[in-house]
């Protein structure tokens, strides 16, 4: 079932309204500087304003807003996700990784700036997001500064998307079936839109017992983000993705597509996404921007 008009429009203001408010915190928290640190601090602006669709910091807040959580405070946890998911972007682009030119339409932070200034730019993104998580206007409580950091680093780490990213590296040369694919992806994407969520009911105070559902939406979500995406990979369009497409293909990369076939790969991504509205049944209409964007992951062309 596809987003309806009214659905689309609250969905479509969301976004708008979330990537104005990250755009503006992160011009908040890097702001030049006139000493020999510039090119290091432009490159972390470069890839951290103005790119992206900030669907993990609209997780993050839309499931804060289920507890009555600050919209502030839930903006700049969502900031700290988004630096992650930003310096990761750096890295994956990089000459020694999958050494890609493009992204969100403008040239990579190492075309842009050079390679050593964009290992230092993700690194700084990286340390930047944890900053972020012990500050007093994220949360005043160091029992949920502690949490909201151990969330996510077991998401960006080994556990989660640096070791999907591995796995993803030594696909090349292996011959992945369909549960160590399911694996990667759960740990490459699955991870940080995960703890988007998680972060989310931290701050609500919600306790680790109370959020099995939110698990369960958004472990299902992470498989159809990564469905679409493979989707994406093999009918896109380059000019509207902002980035090349087609690679997993020529370098003979398993994929769900790959795997199940594009008819399959498509509705298994429908059923997920249903799946993942049935989890937050409970909160009704409280819940609709949250299953939109379940929606909206795998309708989206870019």
């Amino acid at each position: 079932m596809g987003l309806a008009a009214a659905d689309n429009d609250i969905l479509a203001d969301a976004l708008q309204r979330i990537q104005e408010e990250v755009n503006d915190a992160f011009d908040e928290f890097l702001p030049p500087v006139a000493d020999g640190r510039s090119s290091l601090v432009d490159a972390m602006r470069y890839a951290a304003i103005g790119g992206g669709k900030r669907v993990r910091p609209l997780l993050l807040v839309a499931t804060a807003e289920l507890y009555g959580v600050s919209r502030r405070a839930a903006v700049h946890a969502g900031c700290a996700v988004e630096a992650i998911h930003a310096y990761s972007l750096i890295h994956d682009d990089l000459p020694c990784m999958d050494d890609d030119a493009l992204r969100h339409g403008k040239p990579t932070v190492h075309r842009a700036f050079d390679e050593a200034t964009a290992v230092l730019a993700g690194d700084s993104l990286h340390a930047l997001a944890f900053d972020i998580l012990t500050r007093t206007d994220t949360s005043s409580d160091p029992f949920v500064q502690a949490e909201l950091v151990r969330c996510l680093a077991l998401a960006s780490g080994h556990e989660g998307m640096a070791g999907g990213q591995v796995m993803d590296m030594a696909a090349e040369d292996s011959t992945y079936d369909l549960g160590q694919i399911t694996r990667l992806q759960q740990l490459k994407t699955g991870a940080l839109l995960g703890a988007s969520v998680e972060m989310g009911a931290i701050l609500g105070r919600v306790p680790p017992e109370g959020r099995t559902h939110l698990r369960g939406y958004a472990r299902d979500i992470g498989l159809a983000f990564q469905i679409a995406d493979d989707l994406l990979d093999v009918e896109g369009d380059e000019a509207k993705a902002g980035k090349a497409l087609r690679k997993d293909e020529g370098q003979g990369k398993a994929t769900f597509v790959t795997l199940m076939g594009v008819e399959k790969a498509r509705a298994q991504a429908g059923m997920l996404v249903e799946q993942a509205a049935q989890h937050l049944a409970s909160y009704g209409d409280k819940a609709k921007l949250l299953v939109a964007l379940a929606r909206y992951i795998v309708e989206r062309d870019r």
